[in-house]
């Protein structure tokens, strides 16, 4: 038997460290090699870590929310064969931890006989644990990732790893006995309610650390200023219909935002005042030729702005494709990082969630930001006459510092005008 001691590898180029976000394993656990082991973030960038060999988990290095420098051992092994370390060896942090227990554990006034040593039982040898009513359960995010493909209630599944953690042996376990979140049987009518009392305390870490720290520093920085409109999309989506059914083969289906951001190419070519960024501490607003369009992405993990970049070399089926490239690579959590940075201006969409307005928060370094609401058909009075439009609400955000109240309502009003007069969009 010998040691693995498995080091933090680099993730990416320039990162010299990552926080980490779970760990999927814990002491005592089997593992196979290529089994997710930990995820990790660095920037706006997460990264499952998978494991280096077979082995049983001997120790592990840092929890949620502690950073890791690139190169330190996080995780030792006991492998079979001579591993990578002498079988006495642990990492500085875990050797300080098995000091001070030493030091602090109260002597027995009876010698104990030691138990017998035993041989950990692989995870997926371990008995399902039923998950006591109004438990969250405990998975990866492989593991969520899996049973939303599956259709799965994961709150419905039986785990076997550590406090009842959920592992891919126990979905396959679940599903292979037929059953799923649409058809497990849950308690309905007629049960007495009863009060509950309990709490959860859930630790800021990870992406929802970053994203707080970003919100902080844009709203607590920047002074920003409101504006809202709503624009008549009747001949837009007549338009939008059209194109969708005779779209070229392959093409992707249109929705409204490839219509807006080609709009935007528009309005910010005659307003290049809102396509820029500013560096505060330098007091210098930066001005973009080429227009990155940050598209807020909602995911499972948090709120991410993937980019498409360079819209204005693109036509309305290229925009299309590419954001749908970019937004499904984030929600899948293989976006790059330079699918994540790079933006000169931020389209947040609220779509089926629809609202009348809201006051969005500016992406940091921009100076601009453009919130979409659902569109609905409303009665509208036009030539005198009570008819029904289809109406669609904007709202703007706008760092009042470089970006005045004018210009930022101006840029809107060029939007309203291009997405109600559809055609002028591609003229």
């Amino acid at each position: 038997m010998g040691t693995f001691e498995f080091k933090l590898p680099d993730i990416g180029e320039g990162v010299v460290e990552g926080e980490v976000v779970e760990w999927m394993v814990a002491v005592g656990d089997v593992i196979k090699e290529d089994d997710p082991i930990l995820t990790v973030m660095t920037d706006k960038a997460t990264v499952e870590i998978p494991a280096p060999c077979d082995g049983t988990v001997k120790s592990i290095v840092g929890e949620a929310g502690d950073i890791l420098p690139v190169g330190v051992v996080c995780i030792v092994f006991d492998v079979e064969g001579d591993g990578n370390a002498s079988a006495d060896a642990e990492p500085e942090p875990a050797k300080k931890e098995t000091a001070a227990k030493k030091e602090t554990a109260a002597p027995a006034a009876t010698p104990a006989p030691a138990p017998a040593p035993t041989k950990p039982a692989p995870v997926e040898a371990a008995a399902p644990v039923a998950r006591a009513s109004g438990t969250k359960a405990l998975a990866s995010p492989a593991v969520r990732q899996r049973a939303r493909a599956a259709n799965v209630d994961l709150q419905l599944v039986a785990g076997s790893g550590p406090a009842g953690r959920i592992s891919h042996a126990d979905l396959d376990r679940h599903i292979a006995g037929g059953a799923s979140g649409a058809t497990a049987s849950r308690p309905i009518g007629g049960a007495p309610r009863v009060a509950r009392t309990g709490t959860e305390d859930i630790k800021v870490i990870g992406l929802r650390r970053k994203i707080a720290d970003g919100m902080m520093a844009s709203y607590s920085t920047i002074p920003h200023f409101s504006y809202f409109e709503e624009v008549d999309v009747t001949e837009l989506e007549s338009l939008r219909q059209h194109l969708n059914a005779t779209r070229p083969e392959g093409a992707p289906k249109l929705t409204y935002l490839p219509f807006i951001m080609q709009a935007l190419v528009k309005a910010l070519g005659e307003r290049p005042e809102c396509n820029a960024v500013y560096d505060d501490e330098a007091n210098v607003v930066t001005r973009h030729e080429a227009i990155h369009l940050g598209i807020a992405t909602q995911t499972d993990r948090g709120l991410y702005v993937p980019v498409v970049k360079h819209v204005e070399a693109m036509d309305i089926w290229g925009s299309a494709e590419e954001m749908m490239r970019v937004t499904q690579a984030t929600r899948d959590g293989k976006a790059g990082v330079d699918d994540l940075s790079g933006s000169t201006f931020t389209i947040t969409s609220l779509g089926r969630l629809g609202g009348l307005g809201a006051t969005p928060i500016i992406n940091k370094p921009e100076v601009g930001i453009l919130g979409v609401h659902n569109a609905k058909d409303r009665a509208v009075v036009l030539n005198g006459q009570v008819v029904v439009r289809r109406i669609m609400n904007l709202s703007s955000s706008w760092d009042h510092r470089v970006v005045d109240g004018h210009d930022g309502a101006t840029l809107v009003q060029l939007v309203k005008s291009y997405l109600e007069h559809p055609a002028t969009i591609f003229m």
